[in-house]
Protein backbone atom coordinates (compact mmCIF):
# COMPACT_ATOMS: atom_id res chain seq x y z
CA UNK A 1 0.00 0.00 0.00
CA UNK A 2 1.66 3.53 -0.82
CA UNK A 3 2.50 5.78 1.94
CA UNK A 4 -0.13 8.35 0.78
CA UNK A 5 -3.05 5.75 1.17
CA UNK A 6 -1.48 4.97 4.46
CA UNK A 7 -1.59 8.37 5.89
CA UNK A 8 -5.53 9.15 3.94
CA UNK A 9 -6.58 6.14 6.00
CA UNK A 10 -4.89 6.60 9.37
CA UNK A 11 -6.81 9.91 9.11
CA UNK A 12 -10.24 8.64 8.97
CA UNK A 13 -10.19 7.18 12.86
CA UNK A 14 -9.45 11.11 14.08
CA UNK A 15 -12.07 12.46 11.27
CA UNK A 16 -14.98 10.29 12.45
CA UNK A 17 -14.20 10.60 16.35
CA UNK A 18 -14.47 14.62 15.32
CA UNK A 19 -17.51 14.32 14.00
CA UNK A 20 -18.93 12.18 15.59
CA UNK A 21 -18.00 14.95 18.97
CA UNK A 22 -19.45 17.89 16.81
CA UNK A 23 -21.72 16.31 16.51
CA UNK A 24 -22.82 15.54 20.39
CA UNK A 25 -23.62 12.07 20.24
CA UNK A 26 -22.32 8.99 21.50
CA UNK A 27 -20.69 5.47 20.03
CA UNK A 28 -24.07 3.88 21.45
CA UNK A 29 -26.25 6.15 19.17
CA UNK A 30 -23.92 6.16 16.19
CA UNK A 31 -24.26 2.14 16.59
CA UNK A 32 -28.07 1.90 16.79
CA UNK A 33 -27.94 4.30 13.63
CA UNK A 34 -25.75 2.20 11.35
CA UNK A 35 -25.54 -0.93 12.85
CA UNK A 36 -22.31 -1.11 13.47
CA UNK A 37 -21.34 -2.80 17.34
CA UNK A 38 -19.92 0.24 19.48
CA UNK A 39 -16.69 -1.61 20.06
CA UNK A 40 -15.74 -2.11 16.18
CA UNK A 41 -16.61 2.37 15.94
CA UNK A 42 -14.44 2.95 19.24
CA UNK A 43 -11.68 0.65 17.08
CA UNK A 44 -12.22 2.80 14.26
CA UNK A 45 -11.90 5.73 15.41
CA UNK A 46 -8.64 4.96 17.73
CA UNK A 47 -7.22 3.85 14.58
CA UNK A 48 -7.04 0.09 15.77
CA UNK A 49 -9.26 -0.83 12.57
CA UNK A 50 -8.90 0.36 9.16
CA UNK A 51 -12.02 1.93 7.46
CA UNK A 52 -13.65 -0.01 4.87
CA UNK A 53 -16.28 0.74 2.68
CA UNK A 54 -19.00 -1.28 4.42
CA UNK A 55 -18.09 0.91 7.66
CA UNK A 56 -17.97 3.89 6.01
CA UNK A 57 -20.82 4.11 3.37
CA UNK A 58 -23.13 3.55 6.79
CA UNK A 59 -21.47 6.29 8.52
CA UNK A 60 -21.34 8.19 5.48
CA UNK A 61 -25.70 8.17 5.50
CA UNK A 62 -25.59 8.44 9.35
CA UNK A 63 -23.84 11.60 9.95
CA UNK A 64 -25.43 12.97 6.59
CA UNK A 65 -22.01 14.03 4.82
CA UNK A 66 -20.39 12.59 1.56
CA UNK A 67 -18.24 9.79 1.69
CA UNK A 68 -15.10 11.87 0.11
CA UNK A 69 -15.29 14.19 3.36
CA UNK A 70 -14.89 11.03 5.74
CA UNK A 71 -11.65 10.22 3.97
CA UNK A 72 -11.05 13.55 3.04
CA UNK A 73 -10.76 13.18 -0.24
CA UNK A 74 -9.34 16.31 -2.14
CA UNK A 75 -12.12 18.12 -3.89
CA UNK A 76 -11.72 17.45 -7.99
CA UNK A 77 -13.73 18.65 -10.90
CA UNK A 78 -15.55 21.28 -9.00
CA UNK A 79 -14.33 24.56 -9.71
CA UNK A 80 -16.07 26.42 -7.20
CA UNK A 81 -14.43 28.19 -4.06
CA UNK A 82 -15.36 25.82 -0.52
CA UNK A 83 -15.36 27.97 2.34
CA UNK A 84 -13.29 27.43 5.17
CA UNK A 85 -14.71 27.02 8.32
CA UNK A 86 -13.33 29.57 11.05
CA UNK A 87 -12.35 28.13 14.64
CA UNK A 88 -12.50 30.63 17.51
CA UNK A 89 -13.46 30.71 20.79
CA UNK A 90 -13.79 26.82 20.79
CA UNK A 91 -16.65 27.04 18.05
CA UNK A 92 -16.71 26.54 14.26
CA UNK A 93 -17.74 29.58 12.37
CA UNK A 94 -18.86 28.41 8.91
CA UNK A 95 -18.59 31.71 6.77
CA UNK A 96 -21.89 31.35 4.43
CA UNK A 97 -21.68 35.02 2.29
CA UNK A 98 -18.14 36.31 0.97
CA UNK A 99 -19.07 39.56 0.03
CA UNK A 100 -17.49 42.56 1.18
CA UNK A 101 -19.58 44.56 3.77
CA UNK A 102 -23.30 44.22 4.48
CA UNK A 103 -24.69 41.55 6.39
CA UNK A 104 -22.50 38.23 6.90
CA UNK A 105 -24.04 35.07 7.13
CA UNK A 106 -22.54 32.02 8.97
CA UNK A 107 -23.55 28.50 10.28
CA UNK A 108 -21.86 28.21 14.05
CA UNK A 109 -21.20 25.28 15.58
CA UNK A 110 -20.87 24.81 19.49
CA UNK A 111 -19.54 21.40 20.45
CA UNK A 112 -21.39 19.49 23.55
CA UNK A 113 -18.89 19.59 26.70
CA UNK A 114 -18.86 17.83 29.72
CA UNK A 115 -18.64 20.91 31.95
CA UNK A 116 -20.87 24.06 31.38
CA UNK A 117 -18.63 26.65 29.75
CA UNK A 118 -18.71 29.80 32.11
CA UNK A 119 -19.83 33.12 30.16
CA UNK A 120 -17.56 35.35 29.34
CA UNK A 121 -19.53 38.31 27.59
CA UNK A 122 -18.19 40.21 25.02
CA UNK A 123 -19.10 43.28 23.11
CA UNK A 124 -17.93 44.62 19.79
CA UNK A 125 -19.57 47.11 17.28
CA UNK A 126 -22.53 45.52 14.93
CA UNK A 127 -25.51 44.19 15.18
CA UNK A 128 -26.71 40.59 15.32
CA UNK A 129 -29.51 38.09 14.43
CA UNK A 130 -29.55 34.66 14.98
CA UNK A 131 -31.76 31.07 14.93
CA UNK A 132 -31.13 27.70 16.52
CA UNK A 133 -30.99 25.01 14.57
CA UNK A 134 -30.17 21.87 16.78
CA UNK A 135 -29.58 22.08 20.56
CA UNK A 136 -30.11 24.05 23.54
CA UNK A 137 -28.86 27.93 23.24
CA UNK A 138 -27.91 29.57 25.99
CA UNK A 139 -27.69 33.33 25.40
CA UNK A 140 -26.60 35.74 28.08
CA UNK A 141 -27.63 39.27 27.04
CA UNK A 142 -26.85 42.09 29.35
CA UNK A 143 -28.46 41.08 32.19
CA UNK A 144 -30.64 38.64 30.58
CA UNK A 145 -29.68 34.84 30.75
CA UNK A 146 -32.12 32.93 28.21
CA UNK A 147 -32.21 29.00 26.66
CA UNK A 148 -33.46 28.96 23.12
CA UNK A 149 -34.95 26.04 21.70
CA UNK A 150 -34.57 24.62 18.15
CA UNK A 151 -36.82 27.08 16.05
CA UNK A 152 -36.19 30.12 18.48
CA UNK A 153 -34.63 33.05 16.88
CA UNK A 154 -33.18 36.30 18.80
CA UNK A 155 -31.64 40.09 17.70
CA UNK A 156 -29.59 42.51 19.15
CA UNK A 157 -27.20 45.10 19.15
CA UNK A 158 -23.40 43.89 19.57
CA UNK A 159 -21.91 47.08 21.68
CA UNK A 160 -24.48 45.00 24.79
CA UNK A 161 -22.11 42.27 26.44
CA UNK A 162 -23.29 39.33 24.77
CA UNK A 163 -22.26 35.49 25.22
CA UNK A 164 -23.39 32.14 23.14
CA UNK A 165 -23.21 28.80 24.61
CA UNK A 166 -24.66 25.27 25.59
CA UNK A 167 -27.51 25.47 27.92
CA UNK A 168 -26.85 21.36 28.82
CA UNK A 169 -23.88 20.84 27.36
CA UNK A 170 -24.77 19.29 24.01
CA UNK A 171 -23.71 20.75 20.55
CA UNK A 172 -25.70 23.13 19.26
CA UNK A 173 -25.97 24.66 15.53
CA UNK A 174 -27.28 27.95 14.49
CA UNK A 175 -27.34 30.36 11.70
CA UNK A 176 -25.72 34.12 12.27
CA UNK A 177 -26.64 37.00 10.30
CA UNK A 178 -24.45 39.82 11.65
CA UNK A 179 -24.45 43.69 10.36
CA UNK A 180 -20.74 44.91 10.95
CA UNK A 181 -21.96 48.55 11.02
CA UNK A 182 -25.01 47.82 12.81
CA UNK A 183 -27.01 46.70 9.93
CA UNK A 184 -30.27 45.05 11.25
CA UNK A 185 -31.84 42.22 9.35
CA UNK A 186 -34.83 42.89 7.59
CA UNK A 187 -37.56 39.84 8.51
CA UNK A 188 -40.56 41.21 6.38
CA UNK A 189 -40.16 41.77 2.79
CA UNK A 190 -40.20 46.11 2.67
CA UNK A 191 -43.09 47.21 0.66
CA UNK A 192 -42.34 49.23 -2.32
CA UNK A 193 -44.21 52.60 -2.16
Amino acid sequence: MSEEIEHVLDAVGPRLRALRRQRGITLAEVAAKTGISESTLSRLESGRRRANLELLLPLSSAYDVPLDDLVGAPRTGDPRIHLQPIHRYGMTFIPLTRRPGGVQAYKMLIPSSTRPAEPTPQTHSGYEWLYVLNGQLRLVLGERDMVLPPGEAAEFDTTLPHWLGSADGRAVELLILFGLHGERVHVQPRTRS
